[in-house]
């Protein structure tokens, strides 16, 4: 389980480690920026879309990024990372499961022929897929993006062992059937913070 904490008040985070948590994800760079200087013990995981002149900054930053959806970008994090010293540096290659036009990532089929490229960017380490679930009525719609998820997968990690088994898929509205498809990581924001607060 990795705990969002976009728009939860950096004093909560106190509290929230008290109870056990030791790392947070963040949607951006300059809001963990912040929090991470109130609470110096806490860990970072970057789990919302970077830009690229954001890079450098990230990779200090955040212990790992769940987010990368190009291989520009991976190739950018790759040399950040060996130059910086943080090399092999754990990453998630985002995947736009449904071919959602709002959404960010690499469609399968791109993945399925950079795969073994993405494996070979010497200052990564890929631990797996992400997916951000489709906006259903019922969560067990969302099903058939996190099955997918984990089919491709299975698929990647048989032509490339490079390719780690982590699959971080499943949010506060449909975790429980993303544990289900076989979720390593689940990001839960509003289930333990309560309701977004506008920034």
């Amino acid at each position: 389980m990795l705990p969002i904490t976009k728009t939860v008040p950096p004093e909560w985070l106190g509290s929230a480690m008290k109870l056990g948590a030791e790392r947070f994800g963040e949607n951006r760079v300059q809001e963990a920026y912040a929090k991470a200087r109130l609470q110096p013990a806490a860990r970072w995981e970057l789990v919302g879309h970077l830009q690229s002149n954001k890079a450098r900054q990230a990779v200090q930053l955040f212990d790992e990024i769940h987010s990368v959806d190009s291989f520009d970008l991976a190739e950018r994090l790759a040399r950040i990372a060996v130059d910086v010293g943080r090399a092999p540096y754990p990453v998630y290659l985002q995947v736009n499961v449904d071919a959602d036009p709002a959404k960010a990532g690499f469609a399968p089929r791109e993945l399925l022929s950079d795969a073994a490229r993405l494996a070979a960017l010497d200052g990564l380490e890929v631990r797996g897929l992400m997916t951000v679930g489709r906006l259903v009525a019922r969560a067990e719609e969302a099903r058939p993006t996190f099955r997918a998820l984990r089919e491709l997968s299975v698929r990647l990690r048989a032509t490339d062992v490079r390719v780690g088994p982590g699959l971080s898929m499943g949010m506060s509205d449909d975790f429980e059937i993303a544990v289900e498809e076989g979720a390593t990581v689940v990001r839960l924001g509003r289930v333990l913070f309560g309701e977004r607060r506008l920034p």
